[in-house]
């Protein structure tokens, strides 16, 4: 990997060690674990603003983590990672950038005048609670502070690790907008398995929904992505809305899969090998340079999800309403949206 370069809004940390930020003192950023290489660096900013152009209900994310160990074949941020000089296939997998200044810098921008306490979503690229937070914390860090300073925030994860930091949320939930939701996008064993295998079990990711909420913590369920002939079966959206809305979650909501470019080039021979009486249906239906499924197909999928909710007593909203709670005025002018990121090179 080349040296860090000073153009670069991250630069390699090297090996020395970060006790402070670390589980133990035997990590080494350039050691594998399970397959996984974690490439540790320094983030020069970690308050990332969201494109103007984007629908997205927040103007402002963190993510502490670049790829994700969760290996879902369909991850729509899988062509993230090509913006660092690495590959959407297997090193979105196995090669983890792990920001580990993300704590201290978010202590540094919060305390900035120019902040205005804006909600900050997390979970909206790769997810933060995936494997390597188990050993480096830092999601839990960045909630400490946003708490502490009383930050609306919001978390989707695919992980049931978020309970490890229910006190977090629970205590934030007392004085700011806090929401999480989990991502399940159905109850079928077998088509979890093959589809996203890094992931907790979906019935325990339900289980977490009801624990959230038991504990105070207004959690909602974003099925999805829902997979045509795979995971869209009357059945399978049946079992799925129903155990959520019985776990108690606060809203339902659904997104249909996206094959942008970059994802499609994975997950189409993945569907060649398990599902190959589906290959020339994808190809219809995601035939525009997008990626995203055809107009009917979402809305029958959408309209069928919302009936569901309906009908076993949830509450159900678009993904845009449920990811937020309340989005508050900023106070202040907000800050300059950082430079773009550049490649790290390798």
């Amino acid at each position: 990997m080349a040296p860090a370069d000073s153009s670069l809004r991250w630069s390699l940390a090297g090996t020395e060690q970060q006790r402070s930020l670390l589980d133990d003192d035997e990590v080494d950023p350039t050691r594998e674990l399970r397959e996984v290489e974690y490439l540790h660096v320094r983030a020069r900013s970690i308050i990332s603003e969201v494109p103007r152009a984007s629908r997205m209900p927040f103007r402002y994310t963190i993510n502490p983590y670049r790829g994700c160990s969760h290996a879902c074949t369909y991850c729509f941020a899988r062509p993230t990672h090509e913006y660092l000089g690495l590959n959407g296939l297997e090193d979105f997998e196995r090669r983890i950038v792990v920001k580990i200044n993300a704590v201290q810098r978010l202590a540094a921008e919060l305390a900035r005048p120019s902040w205005g306490g804006e909600h900050i979503a997390m979970g909206t690229n790769t997810d933060p609670y995936q494997q390597a937070e188990g050993r480096y914390k830092l999601t839990r860090g960045i909630l400490e502070k946003l708490a502490e300073a009383r930050n609306p925030f919001s978390v989707l994860t695919k992980s049931t690790m978020i309970l490890r930091d229910i006190d977090v949320f629970a205590a934030a939930a007392e004085h700011t907008e806090v929401k999480a939701n989990l991502s399940i996008g159905t109850l079928d064993q077998a088509v979890w398995h093959t589809s996203e295998p890094g992931t907790p079990p979906p019935l325990r990711r339900v289980d977490a929904v009801a624990r959230l909420n038991e504990a105070g913590v207004p959690c909602g369920v974003l099925i999805a992505p829902i997979l045509p002939g795979i995971s869209d079966g009357d059945e399978q959206l049946s079992a799925v809305v129903r155990a959520c809305v019985e776990a108690g979650a606060v809203s339902i909501s659904s997104i249909g899969l996206h094959l942008r470019p970059g994802v499609r080039e994975l997950f189409m021979p993945w569907l060649e090998r398990v599902r190959p009486d589906l290959v020339e249906r994808y190809r219809t239906l995601y035939g525009s340079r997008s990626g995203y499924l055809a107009r009917d197909e979402q809305e029958r999928i959408s309209a069928r999800v919302r009936a569901l909710v309906q009908e076993f007593g949830g509450c159900a909203r678009s993904p845009r309403e449920s990811r937020l709670t309340v989005v508050a005025e900023p106070r202040r002018r907000a800050p300059e949206p950082p430079h773009e990121q550049l490649p790290l090179v390798g």
